[in-house]
């Protein structure tokens, strides 16, 4: 299957950068950060940044990773999450090594209204995220930068802090490691049978021979959407699949890999057959090897099981099938987002070498996905491949006439990137949604089924 085999070379090619990271890694502590040279900024203080904060002329900005400005806490702050009005820029993402880097950075300095004629509060906890980001802005000419310790906010009770309501279903690679550690984090105090799995296409991967999290245990992609078709396995072989790797409802599952789309696809049907905890490393491997940790490469046998205490599937409503979605597109109430490139949806492209259908279903409005064909969602994903601001993807909604009052369905080409828009929705609290897991492929392959092409009326 190309693309398959595109998100072979893609996780290849991950894992290779990823290890020569590794290598050059010489520590495992998760706040260590490349030095950053000295930028002259004002602290400013609580009472301060309380008067400021709700003018048009300051901004505030979250530098720490992308899971503290979720709800995490991961240095030691009294209460988790970020100050309400505040955008996230994290110093994080200026490590990353990208062609376009400038371009993609720039463009979310745009999109956050983070100016050059702005009062730019920098906030973190240890000065050292935000001296690396005021650094970078320095260098781009941006001058009235303020820092701030979150600290003193998180220490007053009754100054507000907001964290995505189900934040808990992106992990971050420290919370990981705890676990891989033997250790229960936040929201894992109560967790039972923690298991930790890597997905990817094939059967156990170079990205999986090469480099994953320690104790994970590889998933082939195809287990759960089997060739020749790709759509998504009966019930009688997921009920199989759950059995092979002694899964059941009680467990707490992490989902990691080289590709978080691989990763969310996965954990998509683990939550469809009926596991109760199921969670996604946020920014998949290569936030592992950010953070400082080494990959692990021996290989770690499944264990097969014998109850999985529920019938499959357990949550049957989560994934909706065509006869399912033809009754709900009559439905006012109902809205069926399509998260492919605007060319798949105009019926310009397919967006899949392996199928030719081009076009929409009637009734689908378009939700944006990615630029770079059916294996990228950079509308979705910070240029870390963590999960993008909840403002700015509700912004996206908003642009395309969305409303997230109605029952929401996701999809895609064949379901890998709608299961992850799908998760970022109920990490933000929407809990009236689904996926439509057989996408476009599986609706046009059937020409009875009715299609359109063109821009939408």
């Amino acid at each position: 299957m190309n693309l398959k085999r595109t998100f072979k070379n893609i996780a290849l090619i991950s894992t290779l950068i990823t290890s020569m990271l590794t290598l050059s890694a010489c520590s495992n502590k998760e706040n260590e950060k490349p030095e950053a040279s000295e930028v002259k900024t004002k602290v400013i203080s609580t009472e301060e940044l309380k008067t400021n904060v709700d003018k048009d002329d300051w901004i505030v900005v979250d530098t720490r990773l992308n899971d503290s400005y979720n709800g995490w806490t991961l240095n030691g702050e009294k209460r988790g999450g970020h100050i309400p009005q505040a955008v996230d820029f994290s110093y994080n993402w200026l490590k990353v090594e990208d062609k376009n880097k400038d371009k993609i950075l720039k463009e979310a300095l745009k999109n956050k209204g983070i100016e050059k004629d702005k009062n730019i509060v920098l906030y973190d906890t240890d000065g050292k995220s935000s001296n690396e980001v005021a650094s970078y802005l320095n260098e781009n000419g941006y001058k009235n930068l303020y820092t701030y310790d979150i600290d003193q906010w998180a220490e007053d009770k009754n100054l507000p802090l907001e964290k995505y309501e189900n934040y808990k279903m992106i992990v971050p690679a420290k919370v990981v490691k705890e676990v891989v550690d033997g250790k229960k984090p936040e929201t894992f105090e109560k967790a039972k049978n923690v298991k930790i799995v890597e997905a990817s296409w094939g059967e156990e991967t170079e990205s999986y021979k090469k480099g994953h999290i320690p104790t994970s245990v590889h998933i082939n992609t195809d287990t759960v959407e089997p060739p020749p078709t790709w759509m998504l396995a009966s019930d009688k072989d997921l009920a199989k699949f759950a059995k092979d790797y002694g899964f059941t409802k009680d467990d707490t599952i992490i989902v990691t890999g080289a590709e978080p789309m691989a990763s969310y696809r996965v954990a998509t049907v683990l939550r469809y057959i009926g596991v109760n905890d199921v969670r996604v490393l946020n920014g998949g491997s290569d936030s592992w090897v950010s953070a400082g940790y080494e990959l692990e490469t021996k290989s770690n046998p499944k264990t097969q099981g014998a109850d999985f205490k529920a019938t499959i599937p357990a949550n049957p409503d989560l994934i909706d099938t065509i006869p399912e979605l033809k009754e709900k597109l009559k439905d006012d109430k109902f809205t069926l987002v399509d998260n492919r490139m605007w060319d798949e949806y105009i019926g310009k492209i397919s967006g899949y070498s392996y199928h030719k259908k081009k076009g929409r279903i009637p009734g689908a409005v378009y939700g944006y996905a990615g630029t770079e064909g059916s294996t990228s969602l950079n509308y979705y994903r910070n240029i870390d491949k963590t999960m993008r601001n909840a403002n700015e993807i509700k912004d996206l909604w908003k642009k395309c006439g969305i409303d997230t009052n109605n029952q929401l369905a996701f999809m895609c080409g064949s379901g890998w990137r709608a299961a992850e828009v799908l998760t970022y929705a109920n990490v933000m609290g929407y809990d009236k949604t689904s996926l439509y897991s057989d996408g476009w492929i599986g609706w046009s392959t059937d020409s009875s089924n009715p299609t359109e092409t063109g821009e939408p009326k």
